[in-house]
């Protein structure tokens, strides 16, 4: 990547860094730089806000249609998947597989790598899926916006946790792919930021069902990234720093933990 910061980006490159590289929406990229890459991460949280919102709405319409609060948590878990091709879920599975090799970083790197799934990631990625819609299922029957708050709330926490991990001082494992273009690029003081707002947001969110609602969508995102943050120490030790598995795997344990902490407590 170019380090290009003599010229700043915009917010359309910002956005399109954010939606081309975490999305699966048709959005083309104009540049591929440290200053788009900067701007893009501080964004990710807006890209989650409409991959969330996506899939908000179509499990309401599901609720809607009488499919029920299972089959509504189903395609609520589905949309985010397509709307990135899976690769979140694959970098889950991938990391899954290094972490459980342990092998040095070398060989859990080029274990990362291998197109298939080894036993690591499968049940990582059977966990993890049912433990999403369960929680949605649990929240789309209490409330049908409940349901729809909380997958707006994982899909911001996980994108959140990509911001916290773009923050200066964390190293790209590898000299090629996204982790090596974003490492490092958003200052700590904008990650961190970003991380209050985005937590001000939820609790702003979840105070238009009450005070509890409130409380309870800011603590499911602190949380989300706090476990974000323990997986991505993790890896920074076993693997030397991040890589676009990496990311993934951050953005599906923090959505995880969220939906989790929406799943608790009363009714």
């Amino acid at each position: 990547m170019t380090d290009t910061t003599s010229t700043r980006a915009t917010a359309g490159d910002a956005l399109r860094f954010a939606f081309g590289t975490l999305t699966a929406l048709p959005v083309r990229l104009t540049r591929w730089d440290r200053a788009a890459a900067r701007g893009g991460m501080l964004a990710a949280p807006l890209a989650g806000l409409a991959v969330g919102g996506c899939a908000a709405a179509t499990g309401l319409a599901l609720l809607w249609l009488g499919g029920g609060p299972l089959l509504a948590a189903v395609a609520a878990v589905a949309v985010p998947a397509a709307l990135t091709r899976g690769l979140h879920l694959d970098g889950l599975a991938d990391v899954a597989d290094g972490l459980g090799s342990g092998r040095p970083a070398p060989d859990a790197l080029r274990i990362m790598k291998q197109s298939d799934i080894g036993p690591f990631g499968v049940i990582t990625l059977l966990l993890a899926l049912l433990g999403q819609t369960a929680a949605l299922a649990r929240a789309f029957q209490t409330d049908p916006a409940r349901g729809a708050l909380a997958a707006v709330t994982a899909a911001l926490a996980a994108r959140c946790a990509l911001t916290l991990a773009s923050r200066a001082g964390v190293p790209a494992a590898r000299p090629e792919g996204l982790g090596a273009a974003v490492a490092g690029a958003v200052p700590r003081a904008a990650a961190r930021a970003t991380a209050a707002a985005v937590t001000a947001a939820a609790a702003g969110a979840g105070a238009l069902l009450g005070p509890y609602d409130a409380v309870r969508c800011a603590l499911a995102v602190l949380l989300a990234l706090a476990s974000g943050e323990a997986l991505l120490r993790h890896c920074r030790r076993r693997f030397g720093g991040v890589t676009g598995d990496v990311f993934g795997a951050l953005a599906e344990t923090a959505a995880t933990a969220a939906l989790l902490v929406l799943a608790l407590g009363r009714a």
